[in-house]
């Protein structure tokens, strides 16, 4: 088969093709049916469909064969993201898949050049429909695109719904049954593009349009007209959007409308389908006039006279159909109520009973109504038809056919549609057993193993039985139709009775013996197929068959205005004397032609399964499988391509896959692959029955010869994911450090180059520059000219760039580089601005206490400065606001000065006193007002800052200073005589307080100061080794203070 010789991976790689859920069959089941241990029982083939339908896995393989059971619900496996993991991805990689399937054929196509079919087949509502639709999807998808290939795509994909919509409808079986059968050929370019399609349709179920069983609809269209149709459409074809009841053709299956299906928006979908596709408003217009034309025929009435003549009875109707049809009423009436008969050149009018009347309006509807959709496909033809003919031909072109066809049916009353549908199964089943059986062959010739006859049901006699020219079923259908005489269902059974009374698989109710003829009725027969035996009821076999108008009907259609109309009723055919072709000869010519087309082409096969008649997801009904899986003979598949040998790969794929179950072939075999497979075989001890060796193949006849070794390699996975993980982390580390070391020695290599080109550069502008200074220098006291512009522009820049490192960093600081000559000005201009700006900033950083405190100490500069030895040693000492805190003045002291006078200064001080210079600790209070003495909780003096006369201090470093009061105040006792530890801080603060700052005395030696009632007392001053204070015994206080150095 043809998957077998593509086992090799996409661009020479070889994948692993073996199925991944072999390890996990006990619990899903096997992905293809060839390993099922015993392929004869049914039992087993079953059990294996429930196990993956439960898991959710509705595809499994048989070989190359797809079997697919519908699920009833969306599942997340038709993605975009799938599609592209199936792309170029080999049949058994992954789980089986309609897309893997799609794939296959698709590169089938584009390597061997060879045109390929998709078979697609199975009962109503099995799905048959949905996997055409995901193969085209799939396709549309995948394909590379040209420029003017994305509205075939559109189209192809828009081509669906517009068939449904005229050839679907609702049985007991399925919501969205198709009613025809329908073979699409998709045309690829040499690039594998699609540029083109075409479709052929078999065997339209017309009498659907005038008849439905209970419980089923009529074809789709005309529920979705009459829903979502806007009315002015309505209005002009004499349509009412009502409930569909209202309508003879629509009431037989009492079933107007479905929960599951929305006619409005099935109307917009085909609406819409019908613009992309290309047609115009006229022949949408047409198509419409037709389908209301059917409505109203069905809607016509007919009666009898007195004298027994047919008439109508329903003129509104006959109006709308004359203007809908394009023909005049008049004769529209007459021909439907009489018939016009040829004889001997002669034309002869003769009416029609009622019965007759009915059965030509009804024939008349399903003849409309089928020329319409043969002209529907004709025109979705000429929409997909390849046009770019002079750049492409067809001989670089390819084809992928997709034949959505019936499955074989077995109903309760089988009539002429379950004969042809059944007749079409054989043939396919003749086909699918020849080209398997033929693959099988070729396949095992290739290998050089010896080909096994396989024995099976060679389902020719069946067909043989059908289609035999003057012996088979469908020659004596049309004799007994065509023959003179009163020809019935009836006589044509005993004609078959008479003419096939012998053959094996033939039987009526007249030849069978007593127990087969209880299960028969006396108007059946019975042919054996190949899925088992089906009794067909002969009533309406020649009426079906026939399927004709009345001549004078065909007269009146041809002669009709209406467009559409025109072109799907030719006149040259009332010119054909001869008679048209029976409904059976059509299908047997119209299904050998689909043989030809499908035995050109290399076929894959899709059988689809209906789980259950419910329509519920999860439910599997095992009778109703097994039926199915009978009828579509794929237990007779499986037994075919079973009968030799289970499972074949490539030695090349085998080898890959189980190698490390031998120690000689791991982890690489370098030498033959067959030897390698050889060796490896010997190693599982293979029996020799078990195996063949072909020239590029492996071939296992068991199953369970491959599950043993599948559940070795589980086994030894641990054991391989080790060394796999080992050898790929060195791997991995080695190829880092090789690619960093090339990294690393492009680097350098690169860095090199540029450091050597700039060192070479930079040289080069060295020597321009030393060439342009020198020369500079030497006219440095020329006037500006090229020549020197250079070094005096140098010169400015250093002497610039020297400021700028060399910038005062304080107002404070007067350095300041020396300028060349030629600069001096601008040198002093810039110094000027320097010192500007970091007088600006200083100010500007400068807050509120800052500020306080250099205004201290200018005030204390005035005062001190060159005058007072210990000066100098306070100025970087900060003032404080106090040297006393709260907590350290009394209580009763902040009491007696009250709220008014608060304390802005306190220190400690030593008072002498003033007779006997006797040292006592007080605290000197300095408030807003006055300067206060205090003795722990008493107040011992109070200085008003008004009645103060000056401040005295000697010029040396002692601590010593004495407070000037008026001697006429009775309340002072004298001068104080104090001494501070912060002696500036604290005559400095007073002296702001006091406003007293050009009243502080600096004294050399002396100071004098007054005591009580008019005497006067000295302190003398002298410079020691350290501080003493003592009486002299003159009465004068006498401090030795040691000298700064």
């Amino acid at each position: 088969m043809r998957y077998r010789r593509r086992e090799a991976g996409v661009d020479g790689g070889v994948r692993l093709v073996m199925e991944s859920a072999l390890s996990a069959r006990d619990r899903v089941g096997v992905q293809d049916f060839l390993l099922l241990e015993n392929p004869n029982s049914e039992a087993a083939f079953i059990e294996n469909l429930r196990r993956r339908y439960r898991e959710g896995l509705i595809y499994t393989y048989i070989g190359s064969v797809l079997v697919s059971v519908n699920p009833y619900r969306e599942l997340e496996i038709y993605s975009k993201q799938n599609m592209e993991r199936h792309r170029g991805v080999n049949f058994y990689e992954i789980s089986p898949h309609i897309f893997a399937l799609a794939d296959n054929s698709y590169r089938a196509l584009r390597t061997e050049r060879r045109d390929q079919c998709i078979l697609i087949s199975g009962e109503s509502g099995a799905g048959k429909t949905e996997s055409s639709k995901k193969i085209l999807q799939y396709y549309t998808h995948i394909c590379p695109t040209r420029n003017n290939t994305q509205t075939i795509r559109e189209r192809l994909l828009q081509s669906n719904p517009v068939l449904e919509a005229f050839g679907n409808a609702k049985t007991l079986r399925n919501d969205n049954s198709s009613r025809f059968g329908k073979y699409m050929d998709i045309q690829f370019d040499y690039k594998g593009a699609p540029i083109g399609g075409h479709i052929l349709n078999y065997l339209l179920e017309k009498s659907r349009v005038a008849h439905q069983n209970h419980g089923e609809r009529n074809f789709h269209i005309f529920y979705q007209l009459l829903e979502g149709g806007d009315d002015p459409l309505l209005k002009r074809l004499g349509l009412e959007k009502t409930n569909p009841q209202h309508y003879h053709y629509l009431v037989k299956g009492n079933c107007p409308r479905v929960s599951s299906i929305s006619d409005k928006n099935g109307w917009k979908v085909v609406s819409n389908a019908f613009t992309i596709i290309g047609f115009n408003e006229e022949e949408i217009q047409g198509l419409m006039e037709i389908v209301a034309s059917v409505l109203h025929l069905g809607n016509t009435q007919f009666g009898e006279d007195e004298e027994g003549e047919t008439h109508i009875t329903t003129e509104p109707q006959l109006r709308y159909l004359s203007q809908l049809l394009g023909v005049d009423g008049s004769v529209l009436k007459e021909a439907l109520t009489h018939k016009k008969i040829v004889a001997k050149g002669e034309e002869m009018i003769s009416p029609l009973s009622l019965e007759q009347a009915l059965s030509a309006r009804d024939s008349l509807a399903k003849a409309i109504y089928g020329g319409a959709f043969a002209w529907l496909v004709q025109k979705l033809n000429q929409s997909l038809a390849f046009k770019d003919e002079v750049h492409y031909s067809s001989k670089c072109s390819s084809v992928i056919g997709l034949l959505d066809i019936y499955g074989f049916e077995v109903f309760q009353h089988n009539s002429f549609e379950q004969f042809c549908i059944n007749y079409c199964n054989e043939k396919l089943q003749q086909l699918f057993i020849e080209l398997t059986l033929k693959g099988e062959q070729e396949e095992y010739e290739a290998q050089g193993i010896v080909w096994e006859r396989v024995e099976y049901f060679n389902n020719k006699i069946i067909c043989d039985l059908v289609e035999e020219k003057h012996k088979g079923i469908i020659a004596i259908l049309d004799e007994e139709c065509l023959r003179p005489g009163d020809a019935s269902d009836i006589t044509f059974l005993e004609k078959l009775e008479d003419t096939l009374g012998n053959h094996a698989h033939f039987v009526t109710h007249k030849m069978a013996n007593g127990k087969v003829r209880k299960a028969m009725g006396r108007e059946e027969f019975r042919l054996a197929h190949y899925a088992g035996e089906v009794n067909y009821n002969v009533n309406g076999f020649l009426d079906t068959n026939n399927d004709l108008l009345y001549r004078h009907l065909k007269e009146v259609i041809c002669q009709s205005r209406n467009h559409t109309v025109s072109q799907c009723f030719h006149s040259e055919k009332l010119m054909d004397q001869r008679r048209p072709e029976t409904a059976a000869t059509q299908f047997k010519l119209s299904l050998a032609k689909l043989m030809e087309i499908l035995m050109s082409k290399e076929p894959s096969y899709v059988r689809c399964i209906k789980p259950n008649d419910a329509k519920q997801p999860g439910r599997f009904d095992e009778v109703l499988v097994r039926h199915q899986v009978k009828y579509l003979g794929l237990m007779e598949n499986l037994r075919v391509r079973r009968a030799g040998f289970a499972y074949r790969r490539n030695y090349e794929a085998f080898l890959e896959r189980y190698k490390s179950l031998c120690p000689d072939t791991w982890p690489n075999w370098h030498g033959k692959q067959s030897e390698g497979v050889a060796i490896l075989v010997k190693h599982l001890n293979y029996k020799p029955e078990e195996y063949k060796l072909g020239r590029s193949k492996i071939f296992i006849r068991f199953p369970r010869t491959l599950f043993v070794t599948e559940d070795a390699l589980e086994a030894q996975k641990q054991t391989i994911a080790v060394t796999v993980q080992k050898s790929w982390r060195g791997y991995r580390e080695r190829a880092k450090y090789h690619r960093i070391r090339s990294a690393v020695i492009a680097i350098q290599s690169w860095w090199r180059g540029v450091k050597g080109r700039r060192k070479a550069k930079h040289r080069r502008q060295a020597a321009d520059t030393i060439r342009k200074f020198i020369k500079g220098f030497i006219l440095r006291n020329e006037p500006r000219c090229p020549d020197n512009e250079y070094f005096l522009d140098h010169v400015r820049y250093s002497f610039l760039m020297k400021v700028r490192r060399n910038l005062p960093k304080s107002v404070l600081d007067k350095s300041w580089p020396r300028p060349p000559p030629s600069l001096t000005d601008a040198s002093e201009l810039i110094h000027r601005l320097c010192i500007r700006n970091l007088v600006n900033d200083y100010c500007r950083k400068i807050h509120s206490e800052w500020k306080k405190q250099l205004e201290q100490k200018v005030v204390a500069s005035a005062i001190f400065r060159g005058q007072k030895e210990c000066y100098p040693r306070s100025v970087p000492k900060l003032f404080v606001t106090t040297r006393l805190e709260t907590e350290e003045i009394n209580l009763k002291v902040l009491q007696t000065l009250g709220n008014d006078n608060k304390v802005k200064y306190g220190v400690a001080v030593i008072k002498y006193d003033r007779h006997g210079f006797r040292a006592r600790p007080r605290q000197l209070l300095l408030t807003t007002s006055a300067a206060v003495l205090v003795q722990e909780a008493k107040v011992k003096q109070r200085i008003d800052y008004s009645t103060l006369l000056g401040i005295s201090v000697s010029s040396l470093s002692d601590g010593f200073f004495v407070l000037h009061v008026p001697t006429a105040d009775s309340k002072q006792k004298g001068d104080l005589v104090l001494q501070c530890d912060h002696v500036i801080e604290a005559v400095t603060k007073l002296a702001i307080m006091a406003d007293k700052i050009h009243n502080v005395n600096i004294s050399q030696d002396s100071i004098r100061f007054a005591i009580a009632r008019g005497k006067e007392g000295v302190i003398h001053f002298t410079c020691g080794q350290e501080l003493s204070v003592m009486k002299t015994k003159n009465g004068h206080l006498s401090v030795t203070t040691p000298q700064i150095s």
